[in-house]
């Protein structure tokens, strides 16, 4: 069998499960690139026929990444999504097969053309949301559809969230992927399609639009709030009958009241600050974000209390209490990082937020389908991934991304998916075998008619 090379960009969260998945090919071998020599040569180490390699994906000079991907047969690009641009550009000069685990951008939908052209495979949305969601998504779609029903109503609510036993902060939240992009999410504005109607959610209200989810044997009380634009899903997924197409984000309630007061008082501002400088105390920091008079406790939490107008004592206490624990009022000195609030935030966060030893993670995805039958019956189906993380291996977040990535990265090496340009699996045609392979390996989404 001739041998397949493969380049892996980013030795992050989530890489290790599809490296390790295309390590069991003997015909395979695996090029991991990143800014730093350590990180790709631990990803590499007790792999075969991995090395690993120095670069940068975000260098002004493209020279090294086109050289990097024309020596390749495919490139898997888990870098920011900013990035895949670049990638899929360097990959079509040199003709390699490309696969992500991002929304298709319309800066990658603009090279489509291009793509065709060069004669490539540019495979996104190959991890767990999105991914995994249009998986189970077109099939259980499709069942209904060839049974002579109609889909009224599609929901998908999907959360990476800490096991109930390990959310234990203010936020019932910790970080199993980059901080700075799970707090960005954040700030997207949204669309969905409800009753019919469109409605949109500016990226500044979009904490506040969450409501309480419930899912069926999932004793916690969750929230979820919509993600991104959802109205393109009913044509994406061939529901032209639905009324209600939403997509959301789960998280354990109080998380979104939460973010949504530390929005206002400025700390997820990402745009630089001159006065932010290291030395500065945290509760000068708050002081100056917030605009209050002194940066005495006392004076922080009055304008917090003026500027997030809580609707309770209570949560006024539970949230500002939850600021004290982040030691937003504490005369520590902060080291900043990028020049913004929102990523000197961010790395505090990621020391103060992160799982512990022994500790485990959950990913949480459930879907909703309203069908209506020929005779006029009712029926809702669900489909429902709980997925936990092993303590000492691989998180939830890390598998359910890495696994399918890896699985859709295998098939387009053996020619299954061979049709050139921009892709994401809305069809059966790429759902299936992925799907396949994903469930032998363990994860697979459970149906009930309820």
């Amino acid at each position: 069998m001739a041998p397949k090379k493969i380049l892996l960009l980013g030795s992050g969260f989530v890489a290790a499960p599809c490296a390790e998945y295309l390590a069991r090919d003997p015909a395979n071998t695996l090029t991991v690139a990143c800014r730093t020599l350590s990180s790709a040569s631990a990803l590499c180490a007790p792999l075969p026929r991995a090395s690993p390699l120095v670069l940068d994906v975000a260098a002004t000079d493209p020279t090294a990444l086109e050289a990097a991907v024309a020596a390749h047969d495919l490139v898997i690009s888990l870098v920011p999504y900013t990035h895949h641009a670049a990638v899929v550009q360097a990959a079509i000069k040199g003709k390699t097969h490309v696969v992500t685990t991002s929304y298709i951008s319309p800066a990658l939908h603009a090279l489509d053309g291009a793509a065709r052209a060069a004669g490539i495979v540019v495979l996104n949305e190959a991890g767990l949301d999105p991914g995994i969601d249009h998986l189970s998504a077109v099939k259980i779609i499709g069942d209904v559809h060839a049974k002579g029903g109609k889909v009224r109503e599609f929901h998908l609510q999907c959360g990476a969230l800490p096991a109930p036993d390990c959310a234990d902060n203010p936020l019932g939240y910790k970080f199993s992927w980059s901080p700075r992009g799970g707090l960005l999410a954040l700030l997207n504005s949204a669309s969905f399609l409800a009753n019919g109607a469109v409605t949109h959610v500016a990226g500044a209200d979009l904490m506040a639009s969450a409501q309480p989810c419930a899912i069926a044997s999932f004793a916690p009380a969750l929230e979820a709030f919509p993600n991104r634009d959802s109205v393109p899903f009913r044509a994406f997924y061939r529901i032209p009958e639905a009324h209600t197409v939403v997509r959301g984000t789960l998280r354990y309630v109080g998380f979104a009241a939460f973010m949504a007061a530390l929005g206002k008082t400025g700390w997820l501002a990402a745009d630089v600050k001159e006065w932010l400088v290291d030395g500065l105390e945290w509760r000068e920091a708050t002081q100056r974000a917030v605009g209050a008079s002194a940066s005495d406790e006392d004076a922080l939490i009055a304008r917090i209390k003026e500027v997030c107008a809580f609707p309770s004592d209570s949560e006024s206490a539970r949230i500002i209490s939850g600021m004290r624990w982040m030691g937003l009022f504490s005369p520590e000195k902060l080291v900043v990082r990028g020049g913004t609030l929102l990523d000197t935030l961010c790395a505090h966060l990621e020391v103060l937020m992160k799982y512990q030893p022994g500790e485990r993670d959950l990913v949480l995805l459930q879907q909703k389908f309203v069908v209506e039958w020929a005779d006029g019956k009712e029926e809702t189906i669900t489909a429902t991934l709980e997925e936990y993380g092993t303590p000492g291996g691989h998180s939830a977040m890390a598998r359910t991304v890495g696994v399918p990535c890896g699985i859709a990265t295998q098939l387009v090496l053996d020619g299954m998916f061979s049709t050139p340009g921009v892709h994401a699996p809305y069809s059966k045609e790429f759902c299936d075998p992925i799907r396949e392979k994903l469930e032998s390996e363990g994860l697979r989404l459970t149906e009930r008619i309820l």
